[in-house]
């Protein structure tokens, strides 16, 4: 391929020749718009929205347009956008990834497309990772937008209802992905149209989009309420879970290997897969749990929850660690962060895994919660009717970026050449060993006076490293991947000589790393990553902090045969040849063929991820239609549409369905069973009894009878409605029940579905396709849902009562969300007094500051 390209050159190079004109064009446009006064200027803007008015696109004043921005940067914030900045606006513009490097000022170059597509008066949301980004992008780029007469918003976590809508409702919104995925859903769950906060989802202009889209796709969003099931199967299946007998499979299971019929041996009641993080009972197992429950067979739907909660119970057992996931403090189970390391108070596992952890710990089962609302991130944005999106890192994952979103990658070229220096991996045999050459590379390059950041793939790392440099007596800072301002601030003085810095690969992502002068002659930032990441991706953004703008750099990766990615993925080629260059303990090892096998095993866990995150999509789709016809029946009864004709129809169905159930095509009509008939029709809809006579029955077609107990219902229902004061009223129950029931009835769809879902695998033992048997039984689940709101509404309908008017009120309260605490929250500056070494730290640890979090900021 890289032949290829060197004779024809890339897609990146072809795109980029065809925008070059316009780019060429903007800039021939400099001096006509600096003589503009700021009047003229600004009005530039009235002048674009009544051109788009008279029949113009946005693609015929682009040119005009982003020289505007241009200007106005310049004059506001005495920044003028670079030509490759204005390329990168124009790919964000056309619905595509922009992959800009570290430094290259993509969020002014968001400022382009977010003006131009504004004008359209449909709204524009800049959607980015965290509370503090999109605070400090919407106040900076803001003045911008301000000036030339556009009205920005910014939507944070700690904002009521009234500023959300406020900040929606402005022509750009600045917001984070969590936010504006749960606001739809909410939305989706309010009772009265005035309730709503968002408009339509017109154009989406994703900072950081590999970090939304593909790192946090595996993870729905969820809001909860609380469920009424019972927690004593959970304590149940735990007990069975501890008698259960782990056992090993001599090949990965995969759908694959079942579709393609290969045998696979098993042994024990269960298999473990450490690199999918997945847990499957055998068969043997199977049985275990049939006799165990007393049932005949574990696959049939009624056990679905039986299926579920046995692999939760095992997952808690065998998977979940205590004092490393989760520790045990005062009767209650507590998160440990995977990132951070640090307790997050209030936060529980979803989908009944803190319940069984509860169980497997013997402290009190909570209620489960109930999952309300959900959405994946890839079905939410794919809504849009246009998304875009820029980072320094896409394309490892532009297949990706194509096949679920629609979206190709366009490399736009750095400002000015790249002059940072990457050597080749230094390679050692143990762990030890590696973290021993690191902190020697940190000191020698401290007392030079370079500055250095050392990337780690985890807060345990960033410990260990902080503890050997503080023995060797190299003052530090050590950062975790908690968003925040303080943070921000310390990754952006990364770059002053002398400094030396700790930080988790993610922590204060979003933030230019600035060297001083002396930084600059001392060879900058120098970057050691303690490993490679799973995903080439992350690494290059830990790369991509050091060579900004063209400023001198290095980097190096530290990596050890015990790494996880070598010990997981490493083939055993690695090993070998390790071993065939007779490699002494301590010894550093520099090779292009370590360096390239290195990759092959982060491509082969790329490729892993990948299908994992289309596989949650396939499952996802199934319920994004279902989601999509529910939503669209709430939407109507919130625009005040009037429902009776609804009703009507769910009338006349319910008598066809009834007569269709209880009479037979092939019976005589003297041998129609109106007993039955009568029984459950009169179930749903109060009628008189219908029993005619024989004769009247002789030559009786079921049509005709379809057509007179349909004519009785309806004038059952318009006896009903004159009940009611005026017709209006009538209307508004029609509305208030149709929401209650579509979302009761939904609520209890949704936690079947999941249920269905995390039992579908056995199915594969069938030698069918889990993915076909999901989406059969999900039609087949979502038809018999349909039929139960049907059946619901006449029935309540018509037990209304009219001296007590139904009020609409949601049918389950909100408890929280699967994100709740996970983003970082607006910056809050500090009234009380400042902690002193001493105090008891205020993360709830119980140690002192100075031993706890005190450490991390020296």
């Amino acid at each position: 391929m890289g032949f290829i390209n060197k004779i024809f050159g890339t897609h990146s190079q072809h795109e980029l020749k065809r925008i070059k004109p316009i780019v060429d064009k903007i800039l021939g446009m400099r001096e006509q718009w600096v003589a503009l006064s700021d009047e003229e200027l600004q009005h530039k803007t009235v002048e674009f929205k009544e051109r788009l008015a008279k029949g113009e696109t946005l693609d015929d004043i682009l040119p005009e347009a982003f020289a505007t921005v241009r200007e106005a940067s310049r004059r506001v914030l005495g920044e003028e956008h670079y030509p490759v900045q204005l390329t990168g606006g124009i790919v964000l513009h056309q619905g595509r990834i922009a992959e800009m490097r570290t430094g290259e000022g993509k969020t002014n170059v968001a400022a382009l497309p977010s003006y131009l597509n504004a004008l359209a008066g449909e709204g524009v949301h800049v959607v980015t990772v965290n509370d503090y980004l999109a605070q400090r992008d919407a106040e900076n780029e803001g003045k911008v937008h301000r000036f030339l007469g556009l009205t920005v918003g910014c939507v944070l976590n700690s904002m009521n209802n009234d500023e959300r809508r406020a900040a929606y409702n402005c022509d750009i919104t600045y917001v984070t992905n969590n936010e504006l995925g749960f606001d739809y859903l909410r939305d989706n769950m309010v009772v009265y149209k005035e309730q709503l906060v968002m408009r339509g989802l017109h154009f989406a202009i994703i900072d950081e989009v590999d970090s939304i889209l593909i790192d946090e796709a595996r993870t729905p969003l969820i809001i909860s309420g609380q469920s009424g099931k019972s927690t004593k199967l959970y304590e149940v299946c735990d007990i069975l879970a501890k008698r259960l007998e782990k056992g090993e499979a001599s090949a990965e299971f995969s759908k694959m290997n079942a579709l393609m019929g290969e045998e696979i041996t098993e042994t024990g009641d269960f298999v473990v897969s450490e690199k999918d993080k997945t847990i499957n009972l055998t068969e043997r197992g199977v049985q275990k749990v049939e006799q165990f429950f007393h049932i005949d067979n574990l696959a049939d739907a009624e056990n679905l929850e039986i299926q579920h909660n046995m692999i939760m119970a095992l997952k808690a057992n065998y998977m979940m660690f205590r004092d490393q996931d989760y520790v045990v403090k005062d009767d209650e189970i507590l998160i440990v962060d995977e990132f951070t390391g640090r307790i997050m108070p209030g936060r529980r596992y979803s989908d009944g895994l803190h319940q069984a952890i509860e169980a497997k710990e013997h402290v009190k089962v909570k209620r489960e919660s109930k999952t309300l609302a959900t959405i994946t991130f890839q079905n939410f944005f794919n809504k849009f009717d246009k998304k875009c999106g820029m980072t320094g890192t896409a394309l490892t994952e532009e297949r990706e970026f194509r096949n679920i979103y629609g979206m190709d990658v366009v490399e736009i070229p750095t400002n000015k050449p790249i002059a940072r220096i990457d050597h080749q991996d230094a390679v050692y045999k143990t762990k030890k060993e590696k973290y021993k050459a690191v902190c020697d590379e940190v000191e020698e390059t401290y007392k030079k006076g370079q500055p250095v950041l050392v990337g780690t793939v985890n807060i345990d790392t960033s410990e260990l490293l902080s503890g050997m440099l503080k023995r060797r007596g190299i003052p530090h800072n050590v950062l975790n991947a908690k968003y925040h301002e303080l943070e921000a601030q310390i990754v952006a003085g990364a770059g002053v000589h002398g400094s030396v810095t700790i930080a988790t690969n993610m922590a204060g992502r979003g933030t230019d790393i600035k060297l001083d002068e002396e930084s600059r002659k001392l060879g900058g930032l120098k970057i050691i990553g303690t490993e490679r990441h799973e995903s080439r991706r992350i690494d290059n953004q830990l790369r991509g902090r050091s060579g900004r703008q063209g400023d001198p750099g290095e980097s190096r990766f530290y990596i050890s045969l015990e790494d996880d990615l070598m010990r997981l993925f490493g083939s055993e080629k690695i090993m070998s040849m390790f071993n065939a260059l007779g490699v002494q303990d301590g010894e550093q090892i520099e090779h292009k063929m370590l360096t390239s096998a290195i990759e092959k095993a982060q491509k082969k866990i790329e490729g892993n991820n990948y299908g994992i995150r289309e596989n949650v999509l396939k499952y996802d789709e199934v319920m994004n239609e279902q989601r999509e016809i529910i939503y669209k029946e709430r939407r109507q009864v919130l625009d005040g549409e009037s429902m009776k004709d609804v009703i009507l129809k769910m009338i006349r169905d319910i008598v066809s369905q009834v007569v269709d159930r209880t009479i037979s095509d092939e019976q005589a009509p003297e041998d129609w069973d109106f007993t039955q008939l009568n029984i459950e029709l009169r179930s749903i809809i109060p009628l008189t009894e219908y029993m005619p006579s024989a004769d009247e029955t002789k030559n009786m077609k079921k049509a005709a009878l379809k057509e007179t107990l349909t004519e009785m219902a309806l004038q059952a229902y318009a006896d009903k409605e004159s009940e009611f004061p005026d017709p209006e009223s009538m209307r508004e129950a029609e509305r208030v029940v149709l929401l209650k029931t579509i979302d009761r009835k939904w609520m209890d769809h949704i936690d079947d579905m999941d249920q269905l879902r995390q039992g579908i695998g056995l199915q594969a033992y069938a030698q069918r396709d889990p993915l076909n048997e999901y989406k059969m039984a999900g039609y087949d689940m979502f038809n018999e849902m349909m039929a139960s709101i049907r059946e619901d509404t006449v029935k309540m309908m018509f037990r209304v009562k009219v001296e007590k008017p139904e009020e609409r009120e949601q049918v389950a309260k909100v408890t929280g969300t699967n994100k709740d605490d996970s983003g970082v929250k607006a910056p809050v500056r500090r009234n009380a007094p400042k902690i002193q070494p001493n105090d008891p730290c205020p993360c709830g640890s119980g140690k002192k500051y100075k031993q706890c979090c005190g450490r991390f900021a020296e």
